[in-house]
């Protein structure tokens, strides 16, 4: 696949799943994040249980959405989403244990992929706004939470509560901006 046809969109009318899903992930993660930051004594098992969960359906909603446009990145997000959610619910007693690791290293991952993703969406005259900030948020949390992981769970609830709203909030950003882009120039609607 050359570098031009990384982000070309294949049909307009599949267009509307990639966009959909950036509200859905974002109202999703904009009411797990106010949950997790509002109980911040929520149990390190509880935590790891809803953010993996959390991660495998919007990982499945990021694969789902490379169907339709041809991004290779929106693939690589959406299996590493699915891949540490799957982590994350199937090995609860070692997850609590691990978790400002995981979670920091997810946020480090994901971060460096959105950084990517919107130096090539810029080169392709996409937007790329919402993708350079969701992914500088992303490696500024994943090092925060992995600098200052004995500070407890209190610590690691707030940071990743603000995370988490900050990127939900981000997303239905993107959905606005995106579905303004998409729409054709000269529309009313």
């Amino acid at each position: 696949m050359s570098e031009e046809n990384l982000v070309k969109i294949k049909n307009p009318a599949q267009s509307c799943c990639v966009g959909i899903w950036h509200l859905i992930a974002g109202i999703l993660m904009l009411i797990l994040g106010v949950y997790v930051w509002l109980n911040p004594f929520v149990s390190l098992l509880a935590l790891s249980l809803y953010i993996g969960i959390a991660l495998i359906i919007i990982g499945a909603g990021y694969t789902a959405s490379s169907l339709s446009v041809e991004s290779g990145w929106y693939m690589f997000v959406g299996l590493i989403d699915i891949i540490i959610g799957i982590v994350l619910v199937s090995n609860i007693g070692l997850t609590a244990a691990t978790l400002p690791v995981i979670v920091g290293l997810w946020c480090l991952v994901v971060g460096a992929v959105q950084l990517v993703s919107s130096y090539h969406l810029s080169r392709h005259g996409h937007p790329w706004g919402w993708s350079l900030t969701l992914g500088l948020l992303g490696i500024v949390f994943g090092f925060l939470i992995l600098e200052f992981p004995a500070l407890g769970m209190v610590t690691i609830s707030t940071l990743m509560g603000l995370y988490i709203v900050l990127y939900g909030i981000l997303e239905i950003a993107e959905y606005f901006y995106f579905r303004s882009y998409l729409k054709p120039k000269g529309s009313l609607n």
